[in-house]
């Protein structure tokens, strides 16, 4: 994950959505330790976690998968249709994995185990901000694994369908999309390509578009599926 909070002149306005308020409250207390970072907006369901994104525009918003009224997963769609769209990072429990891969596919801009640590929490909004994926170590292979897999949603071949999806994508932008797919962060797929962290980001948003994918993560599993590689882009 990436630090980009140097290049922000106003911090990340974060959202915290979680139906247990002893949870939101050690989020607060976590975050508001980092300068760049403000907690603007709280909920209590996905119901309200819409309402307040809509009223108070977000960044980030931490949303856990399980809440009443309107869960986490129901909730996805409609706060990534909000205008600005806040990247949306998943709140789960070890065991949960088959619900963070429909959140993802829905897109979810990744996820968090509720007991990951507090550098773990930072990070991840930070990286989430600056257009990162946002995986918890502690389940990422096991969900990698299964989306890999497919399952009776998704039953193209993954491989033929996703290489139709990544064919009109010219060089640059396959390249980037296989340093995606290897999991590099913003400031490292810069580095590599000789480009800024800016124009990572526009091409990242130029993949998105011509891909159909909604998040780097999607793009990402693309690549995967398409066999792509740094060595074949």
């Amino acid at each position: 994950m990436t630090d980009d909070s140097a290049e922000r002149t106003t911090p990340i306005r974060v959202l915290l959505a979680d139906d247990e308020p002893g949870i939101r409250a050690g989020l607060r207390l976590v975050l508001q330790h980092a300068e760049d970072i403000a907690v603007v907006a709280e909920a209590a369901n996905g119901a309200e976690a819409v309402a307040e994104a809509a009223r108070t525009p977000v960044d980030v918003a931490l949303v856990d998968i399980r809440m009443p009224v309107l869960d986490g997963l129901a909730a996805i769609d409609q706060l990534i249709r909000l205008d600005p769209k806040p990247a949306v990072v998943m709140l789960t429990t070890f065991g949960e994995e088959e619900n963070v891969t429909r959140a993802l596919r829905s897109g979810a801009s990744g996820f968090l185990l509720k007991d990951d640590g507090p550098h773990e929490l930072i990070s991840a909004v930070r990286a989430a901000a600056a257009g990162d994926a946002v995986l918890s170590p502690g389940v990422t292979g096991l969900v990698v694994k299964r989306m890999l897999e497919g399952d009776p949603a998704d039953p193209e071949d993954p491989g033929t369908e996703a290489a139709r999806r990544i064919a009109a994508l010219a060089p640059p932008e396959r390249e980037a999309l296989a340093l995606l797919g290897v999991g590099m962060p913003n400031l490292e797929i810069a580095l590599r390509l000789g480009i800024s962290p800016d124009s990572v980001k526009t091409v990242i948003d130029t993949i998105l578009d011509r891909t159909g994918a909604d998040t780097r993560v999607q793009a990402a599993l693309l690549a995967t599926r398409a066999g792509l590689t740094p060595e074949t882009a």
